[in-house]
């Protein structure tokens, strides 16, 4: 048996707002919210959520992110970063023109744009994402 991985904490300046982009870009939901911890998760790991979950259940529920305070701003290139893919139902333009409108800005990481399948962008707070190629897998 393996550990479930449970959640991805990010530090930042803001959790608030941090954790209320991030579930308007992911369209989640945010469901604790205090001056020291902020958590969103997904909105289909709220469905049916009253009784305790059977572990197959609960293991593939997906991550949830946590947002809690620091009080430096973030300095270099992220070492870790999440990759978001929109489906192939989607409008993958679309679909960054909405987190840029959202806040997101585009970073240069180093990548060739002739080069890769992916978009990366940064939050509010400036830490860097992809945005993948469309895929249903």
């Amino acid at each position: 048996m393996a550990l479930k991985w449970y959640t991805v904490v990010v530090d930042c300046r803001d959790p608030q707002a941090q954790a209320h982009w991030w579930a308007e870009a992911l369209d989640w939901a945010v469901i604790y919210d205090t001056p020291h911890e902020a958590v969103v998760i997904p909105k289909l790991a709220l469905e049916g959520d009253t009784e305790p979950a059977e572990y197959d259940q609960w293991v593939r529920r997906g991550q949830g992110l946590v947002f809690v305070p620091v009080p430096e701003d973030k300095q270099i290139k992220n070492r870790l970063h999440m990759d978001l893919a929109p489906h192939t139902s989607q409008d993958r333009d679309a679909e960054i023109q909405r987190l840029l409108d959202l806040g997101a800005t585009t970073v240069d990481v180093g990548q060739d744009p002739d080069q890769v399948t992916w978009t990366v962008l940064a939050d509010p707070e400036g830490n860097e994402f992809c945005v993948l190629s469309s895929r249903d897998r």
